[in-house]
Order: C-alpha cells, then structure tokens, then sequence
C-alpha cells in the first residue's frame, strides 16, 4: 500500500518539477513513510511514496520495464500476480524484482489494457510510455484503491490524495459550490465529480489514456448479476466458504506481520477465524467509554473462543472531538459518517504492531446484510393494493400528524428507485434548500442513482438496493473511509470479501439465500456458521455506534458546535437560525437531530483545514 503523485509538465525547468513533485508526495508522506523516490522527464514528472509490505528490499518505485521506456507508479496490492509473473515469464519477459509492481508493467507490454481483466486485486497505478507518449491509467473493480485528477485546460494532476495537489503552483483551489446539495443529502459526492473544482474521481473498473493532449476514459468490466436457481441453501454456503478460504488465503499473502480487525459481528470474526488458521494474528477493536455503545465484550469473548490475541481501546468523547478536524483533514472530502473517527482510533492502534489488517468491510452489500434490504419483503402484500389507493393514502398520511405506520404508507406508495435512497438521505431533498443560505439550484438527488438503477432492471427490488449500493455506498462512502482513515496511520488494509472471486459467487446467489422478512446474509452466516459460534454468526447488523446522539446534549460538545454554527464559515453557507435550531431541538430532546448535526459541523470542520489553515 502506498501512495504517488503526477503531472505532465508545462515547463522543461527540470529542477522546478523535480521540486513540484516531490512537494506534492510529501503532502501524502502518510500513505508510504518507508521510501520515496521520483521520475522526471521532459512531458511528465512522478512521485511515490511506500509502504513496504512485499519485496521490502527490491520493491521500490518508480519502476521501469527492461529498455526503459516504460515506467510505473502503484498504489495497492495484486493478489494473483505470482501466477501472472509465470505466464510472463515463459513469453519472454525478465524481471528484476518479484514485485506485483513489476509483474502490472510487464503485464501491460504484453496485453496492453487486456491485462486489466486477468487482475485479482485492489489498485490503483499509471504508467508512462516515453515511446506512445501515453499515460495510462486503471483502477479496480470495486473502487478500493482511490485516484483523483485536475483537469483544466492543458493542465493535468493525479494523485492518490486530493490534498497533494495543494503543493503544485498550477492547481487553482475552488470550492464546487454546486455540489454542496448532493453532500447534504448523501453525505457524500454521487458522481465523479468532487467539492473541489476541477478535481475528478476516476471510477472503478475504469481506465485512463492520455495522449496528444487528450484524456480518454473506459470500463473494463461491468457489474451484472446471473442468477443460478440450481443449487441449494447448503451448496451455496460451501461455495462461499471454499472462496472465502481462498480469498483470505490470498489477502494475507505479505513479507510483514498481518492482523485483524474484531468487532461483534459476523464478517470481521468469519475473517479473523479464516486468517486464525494458519497465522498466529493479533485482532483490533475499539470502543467507547459507554458501555452500552461498545462492542467490546462481544470482540473480547469471540477472541478468547478463538484463541486469538486481542488488543482494545475505548475512545472518550473528549479524544473523539479533537480528532474530528484531523480526520476531515485526512478525508480529502467532508465525509460525516461518525464511525470514521472510531475507524481512525482502531487503524491507529493497529498500526502500533502491525503494517497490514484484514477487515469484513464489503459482506453487506454483496450477500445482503443490511436490514433495510427487508422493505421490499414487507411491502410485498400492500403493493398488491392499486396504486391508486395507495397514493391516497400516502397523501393523507402526510397531512396527519406523526403515528405508528404513516411512513409505511407514504412509502408504500413509491417505487423503490423513489423511496430506497430518499429512505437513507442526511437532509431529505425539500430540506436542503431550507438549510443552504444562499440557495444553490440543484436537481432531485434520485437522478444520480437512477443510471444504476437502469442497469438492474427486470432484477427484484433487493437486488436492485444491493446493486445501488455497491456502485454508491461502498465506493464513496465505506471504502473511503476505510482507505483514508488506515493510510493516515500508515497501514494497509484489505478487504477479502471484495475480491473478485467472491464478487462471482454474490452475484449468483438467488435473493432468498441473500434476505428474508426475518434473516440478512442468509447464505453468509450459514458458512460462517461451520467456522464460529452461533451466537456471532447470527448477530445482528449494528455498524459502528457511537455515543454522538447523547455527547451533543452536553454543555461542552454543544457549545463545542455552537461555536461553529454561528461562526464565519457556517454564515457564508448556511441558514444560521435553522441549523442552530436543529442543534437546539437536539439538546432538549424535541428532535434526534445527531446525523444532521454532525453533517454540517463535519462539512465546516472540512472547509476550515482546506480553505482557511490549508
């Protein structure tokens, strides 16, 4: 795991862009504090920083193939490369490493970007053809590897991290007002775009060609389920367990120490006793000073059934706010989903004895475990009612005051391309213009979801929300946080049930084997099942809680937001008297107002490290 930095030159001042690059990979020095090193020609100039985790002797970057005319720079870990450097090497190919590093480059000269497919992996790399005059550029599949670029004009950045580009004289910062609204209501950006103007994310499974001052942009691969309705409950469970033994196999492959991350649920522990069985590994968790928000006990007892060293932090509130505007820092973008912060403490107290963990992040949306994939189940027999009659009953609904069923009703009445995503927004879409002074036009949110929508069509309702899921949620959200949050404490994270083998299986598994009215990762937890205690296999899904929703009620925390609700950057964005209304309302307990809260303090706490002190 590691990080780089790029740019075609606008100068043939070599010092200058030698000095550039070098500044804009210390911005990142986080993500690889082990080396550094740099190439700089007349066109174009790299960066990169490593972590080293395979090869720790001959696995540095920049790295050329043979004759020199290509070179490479790589972010992430390529799981099948041991089997890919064979087939390279009985075409012809020599290797001077036994990098995964290496085996891309060669990878590259012989299929070009065919070779993107035959990758089992998380990454992210570029490389530079001085022959072609070519940049070219993937990321993989699921999006677990990030990859940023500035384009404006003839100007060309990239980066592992948006901040680096803050180093390069040529990078104008802007902020993307325009997408301030999609932020609030998804809590992050639902489109290649970012809050930074000009500054785009390239998507997973996608690749980049840059040639004659032109960018081009590809997909090779897409995301398609194939249902196959032959095989039984207990076949797909051993189907799963086989490729997850496998995928953990794989994923634990390193030259240094490799741990776990353990909380209470099923996913981490299925991971941790997979990895248990041939390594000696050290688990991780954290928690809260709060008994009743803390999954440690439940970590602490799989561990001990598991034989596994486990080692725990219980986070403050005190600690919790004082990293808040460091880890926006390290977000790159506002991210104000609280469990980042805990995510922060527990890949910090990792890092202090190993450089590599496995985590569960990826099982939910691909086998099904959030409870809200239930909806459609329940909905079923009242959708059988005429629309009609449910639309009418939907508006009455809406004009009574609050009572146990009206919003069944109101979203008994919507589609689920309507009512799934409006379901988990932060600010609904009619709020967000009361809550933005001034306010910016912007379109229904649902249109950034609908494309994906359009790709699951004649699939049920389930399907369609894991889907969405996976090309949102998971890549914006989930697998940001779990990237910035480990690289900010210089460790490598991996995630086995994002692999591509497992990927395969989720996208067979008939949705009765995925949820129920009663059951989430129905085929999941029956393979864990053989591998852990009933108890953890059948725990619900619960996230990373946190005390947040009690904290802001007290005097400190709340004068804590207060003060920046009423400060000068929330004044340039915000409605002062309804934001400080909802932190109010909060306080005495008329509303449960923490997710709204917590976005925009998230959001000033952001613009504050990048925009005034940055």
């Amino acid at each position: 795991m590691c990080g780089f930095v790029g740019f075609l030159n606008e100068t043939a001042d070599s010092g200058e862009n030698q000095k550039t690059v070098r500044a804009m990979a210390d911005r990142i020095a986080h993500r690889g504090p082990d080396q550094d090193d740099y190439y700089v020609d007349d066109k174009v100039s790299l960066g990169f920083r490593r972590l080293s985790i395979i090869d720790l002797e001959g696995g540095s970057q920049p790295i050329f193939n043979e004759d020199k005319t290509k070179v490479l720079v790589f972010n992430g870990e390529i799981y099948n490369y041991q089997s890919l450097r064979e087939e390279l090497l009985k075409k012809g190919h020599i290797f001077s490493t036994n990098t995964d590093s290496e085996v891309l480059l060669h990878g590259y000269e012989e299929y070009g970007k065919d070779l993107l497919p035959k990758l089992r992996g998380m990454f992210v790399f570029v490389i530079w053809d001085k022959v072609t005059q070519k940049l070219f550029g993937a990321r993989d599949i699921f999006g677990i590897k990030p990859f940023f670029y500035y384009l404006k004009g003839d100007t060309f950045l990239f980066a592992s991290e948006i901040k680096a580009f803050l180093s390069n004289p040529r990078f104008e910062k802007e902020l993307n007002r325009d997408r301030i609204p999609e932020y609030l209501c998804f809590e992050y950006i639902p489109s290649d775009e970012t809050l930074f103007k000009n500054v785009y994310k390239l998507s997973p499974a996608s690749y980049f060609e840059w040639q004659n001052g032109k960018l081009t942009q590809g997909k090779y691969y897409e995301m398609k389920y194939d249902i196959d309705e032959t095989k039984s409950l207990e076949e797909w469970e051993d189907i799963i367990a086989e490729t997850f033994r496998d995928s953990t196999t794989v994923h634990g492959i390193a030259d240094v120490e490799v741990g776990c991350f353990l909380s209470s649920g099923v996913d981490s522990s299925y991971v941790v006793k997979e990895m248990s069985k041939n390594n000696d590994v050290r688990t991780f968790s954290v928690g809260y000073e709060e008994e009743q928000y803390s999954e440690l006990k439940y970590a602490e007892e799989f561990a001990k059934t598991a034989g596994v060293a486990n080692y725990t932090k219980k986070i403050s509130a005190d600690e919790f706010f004082e990293a808040a505007p460091k880890v926006q820092y390290y977000m790159d973008e506002p991210l104000p989903n609280p469990s980042a912060i805990a995510l922060y403490f527990l890949t910090k107290l990792a890092s202090e004895q190993v450089k590599v963990v496995l985590s569960g992040e990826g099982a939910d949306e691909l086998f099904g475990g959030y409870f809200y994939y239930k909806d459609p189940l329940n909905f079923e027999n009242y959708q059988k009612l005429p629309l009609s009659l449910r639309k009418n009953a939907a508006a009455l609904a809406k004009k009574l005051p609050r009572f146990h069923g009206r919003r069944f009703l109101i979203r008994g009445a919507e589609s689920i391309e309507e009512n799934f995503v409006r379901n988990n927004y932060v600010y609904p879409w009619y709020e967000r213009d009361a809550v933005l002074d001034p306010d910016i036009p912007a379109p229904d949110p649902a249109v950034f979801t609908k494309p994906y929508f359009d790709m699951v069509q004649g699939e049920d309702d389930v399907t369609k929300m894991q889907f969405v899921d996976m090309q949102t949620w998971l890549v914006q959200d989930i697998l940001v946080k779990a990237d910035r949050m480990s690289m900010a404490n210089s460790l490598e994270l991996r995630v086995p049930f994002l692999d591509k083998e497992m990927l395969k299986v989720a996208l067979s598994i008939p949705t009765r084997y995925r949820v129920s009215k009663e059951q989430t990762k129905i085929a999941l937890r029956g393979a864990a099942l053989k591998q852990v205690p009933e108890k953890t296999a059948s725990m619900p899904k619960t996230g990373f809680l946190t005390p947040l929703n009690d904290w802001l009620k007290r005097d400190k925390f709340y004068n804590m937001v207060k003060d920046a609700f009423t400060g000068d950057i929330a004044k340039e964005f915000f409605d002062i008297d309804y934001i400080m209304a909802l932190l109010d309302n909060h306080k005495s307990g008329k509303e449960k107002n923490m997710k709204r809260i917590w976005s925009i303090y998230s959001f000033i706490l952001w613009y504050d490290q990048y925009f005034v002190k940055n």
